[in-house]
């Protein structure tokens, strides 16, 4: 029977044993461009307490999904492991109009990251076409509350009653979705904030990151409607979060903060 109280762990695709072994290989095709994540910041930002990059995890992962496909990632600031790197190791193809697609590592617009991949693609004169980050998405949502539920402070199931009673007093009853980009994320992080709250059952609101007074704005919102327990759950990979300075804003407003998505969300 399954455990109610655990999300359903997701499993990476299988390779299949025979002479049809990899299942995309009808996906295979010469000229398949290249893709390339930029991570933001410099490659010291962008690592764990293991060393390694969040960039090389979320390459893995990619890997594992589309191995037809070639994968790496570079940083946008600095010179080790950098995006202007990556970039100049991509080969031609006359046989494609692209050799590359670039996918920001961001969970919704940011200009900074986003002015510091149009300049390492300008001077690299390469092939490539930027994407958007990759949020808003349903699965950002997911992430955040495996997130929230790994750290005690929301219920591991989805929400199936009309309900905003926390088992204890340990679990939040209120959840703050942190932003980190400007205006443009904090739009984008509302689309998450309403996917999160239909998955707990709880208030659930945007705010940025950056700004001091959009944080205690939002907390003293959730207070005024009844909520003694808020968590911020910042909606980003990492590498982008005014680290040293999160923790200690959080605890000036009363609240409980939640650890970054990193590159094992679902």
């Amino acid at each position: 029977m399954r455990n109610s109280d655990r999300l359903p762990p997701r499993q990476l695709p299988k390779r299949r044993s025979g002479r049809h072994r990899n299942p995309l290989s009808f996906d295979n095709w010469f000229g398949t461009p290249a893709l390339i994540m930029a991570v933001p910041g410099p490659a010291d930002q962008a690592r764990g307490a293991d060393g390694e990059s969040v960039g090389a995890r979320m390459a893995d992962l990619v890997r594992a999904y589309r191995p037809e496909v070639s994968v790496s990632y570079g940083h946008t600031e600095g010179d080790e492991e950098s995006l202007a790197k990556a970039l100049a190791e991509l080969s031609g193809d006359d046989d494609s109009p692209l050799s590359g697609v670039v996918v920001p590592l961001v969970t919704a617009p940011h200009e900074q990251v986003s002015a510091a991949i149009e300049a390492a693609v300008a001077a690299s004169g390469a092939s490539v076409r930027v994407s958007e980050g990759l949020g808003p998405h349903p699965m950002l949502a997911e992430a955040l509350h495996l997130r929230l539920a790994e750290a005690g402070y929301v219920r591991a199931d989805r929400m199936r009653l009309i309900s905003v009673v926390a088992r204890d007093t340990s679990m939040a009853d209120g959840v703050v979705v942190g932003a980190v980009g400007g205006e443009g994320a904090v739009g984008a992080a509302g689309v998450t904030a309403v996917l999160l709250a239909a998955r707990l059952g709880l208030t659930v609101l945007p705010a940025d990151l950056e700004s001091e007074a959009s944080i205690g704005q939002t907390v003293e919102q959730l207070r005024q409607g009844g909520c003694r327990r808020p968590v911020i759950a910042p909606s980003a990979l990492g590498p982008e979060l005014p680290a040293d300075e999160l923790g200690a804003l959080a605890e000036r407003f009363g609240a409980r903060l939640g650890t970054p998505l990193g590159a094992d969300g679902p």
